[in-house]
């Protein structure tokens, strides 16, 4: 249990310095908190559940069995010092903030065999689950927890699943003019597995955390425009797909929009779910801790049948992700930026990372209904290639598809959240490494980028770094 202590002491010299005391709209923005800055025009009361909502966001959750703290609150009331009762039984973080630092994305470590704090190893065996989902891992799930919450008698006994680590392979890539970058990709390796080896041919595929910037926008833009971009890029050539996935709330099947695989439809089951799978912490939707049958201590000590993610939590925090704001595109004025705009359009990298949408009407925010929005995105599934595959499906996603990101805010993110950790398993360190990568439907566009003069492709850089 010493090593959980150190690691999340470890995490917690990346957690975000205390909100600014201002009112969301307030113009005087620390650098690092840009990302969490609400959309203009909320009023009073939708101010007051915003702010409610970054409590949620950055408040730790504590077990219910902790022999160090009396149980002499009411669990279904917020803890002492502000915390809230219900992490585990298993668990990968204290706080939503301990990975999304500030609402950026997670950071890499560049240390080789590093212990992967930052990222979430997804788990599956072949075969679907429930309605199409990946099949979990009969001991271990669908994603490996490396701490719990569990009391043992000896305190230097091993918490949690297993431990995942990180090792660095690198390799060289030469442009067509002779410069050389070096990459990187991951190596997973799990030890000390607590519940008996894996199962035979399970799939594993390694998440960073993602930046939670304008997210109620993408949620705001209708199904129907997000089909149409489907149609129209097949008379292009490309083979963007929607993923239809399971809608847990509405109990329907529903249009992924959120996660790297889109295999989440909505912010609030993706809160759900996150809340679920990192922290431990049931909730309406979810009420069942994630224990698998043979984590008998686990399933000891399971505390309680209320959802620990209690309604007014869970609203507020759902608002405060709908109600983030996008950063505004900087040195949109400079010629190289206007250059490398065009460029983007040029290579065909616009064709997936879709410039420009219009959202519909949106009751969640209605001051995000009806505004023209950048994100650079489609929301669609691409085959990526075999460089960037990671072998496991979900839902309608193959191995090898991945959902196209959003860019904007994308110049920003080191401020942010000291990452420039990029793709789905952080192997990229910057932008340039992030394209070179890039495989399958990409290529083509990949390769004319790569067979640029040093100088455009520096343009190209430049105006993705101003959004």
């Amino acid at each position: 249990m010493k090593k959980l202590g150190f690691v999340l002491a470890s995490l917690l010299l990346l957690l975000p310095t205390a909100a600014v005391t201002q009112t969301p709209a307030d113009k005087s923005v620390l650098p690092q908190e840009v990302y969490r800055q609400a959309v203009a025009g909320l009023s009073p009361k939708q101010t007051q559940l915003f702010l409610q909502g970054e409590k949620v966001f950055t408040n730790f959750w504590m077990a219910v069995n902790n022999p160090v703290i009396p149980l002499v609150w009411d669990l279904s009331q917020p803890g002492p010092a502000g915390g809230e009762w219900g992490l585990g039984p298993m668990f990968l973080a204290t706080n939503c903030a301990a990975c999304h630092v500030n609402a950026g994305r997670g950071r890499a470590l560049d240390i080789n065999g590093a212990l992967a704090i930052q990222h979430v190893l997804r788990i599956s065996v072949p075969g679907e689950g429930p309605h199409g989902s990946p099949k979990p891992d009969p001991h271990y799930g669908t994603e490996i927890q490396m701490f719990d919450t569990v009391t043992r008698k000896d305190p230097e006994a091993r918490a949690g699943e297993a431990e995942v680590y990180i090792d660095w392979l690198s390799k060289t890539f030469t442009f067509p003019d002779g410069e050389r970058i070096d990459l990187r990709q991951p190596q997973v390796r799990i030890e000390k597995t607590n519940f008996g080896p894996l199962a035979e041919g399970v799939m594993m595929s390694l998440r960073n955390s993602q930046a939670m910037v304008g997210l109620g926008y993408l949620e705001a833009i209708s199904e129907k425009d997000i089909l149409q971009v489907a149609q129209q890029q097949k008379s292009q050539g490309l083979n963007g797909r929607p993923n239809f996935v399971r809608d847990d709330i509405n109990k329907k099947q529903a249009l992924g929009r959120f996660g790297w695989k889109a295999n989440e439809p909505s912010i609030r089951q993706q809160i759900a779910a996150a809340f679920l799978a990192d922290i431990g912490v049931t909730s309406a939707v979810y009420p069942q801790p994630d224990c698998q049958l043979v984590q008998l201590e686990c399933l000891a000590a399971i505390k309680g049948d209320k959802p620990e993610l209690r309604p007014e939590l869970w609203d507020s925090i759902t608002f405060w992700v709908q109600s983030l704001e996008v950063p505004k595109q900087r040195h949109t004025d400079k010629p190289e930026v206007m250059r490398g705009e065009a460029l983007f359009v040029s290579t065909g990298c616009a064709m997936c990372h879709v410039p420009e949408w219009r959202t519909g009407k949106y009751a969640a925010v209605p001051q995000i209904s009806n505004q023209r929005i950048r994100p650079f995105t489609d929301l669609l599934l691409h085959d990526m290639g075999p460089d960037l595959a990671d072998g496991r499906p979900d839902f309608k996603a193959s191995g090898s598809d991945w959902r196209t990101p959003p860019l904007w805010g994308i110049g920003l993110s080191k401020q942010v959240s000291a990452s420039t950790s990029f793709l789905h398993d952080g192997r990229a360190r910057n932008v340039l490494e992030a394209i070179v990568w890039h495989g399958g439907e990409a290529q083509a566009a990949r390769d004319t980028f790569t067979a640029l003069p040093a100088v455009k492709r520096q343009e190209l850089l430049e105006f993705l770094n101003s959004l």
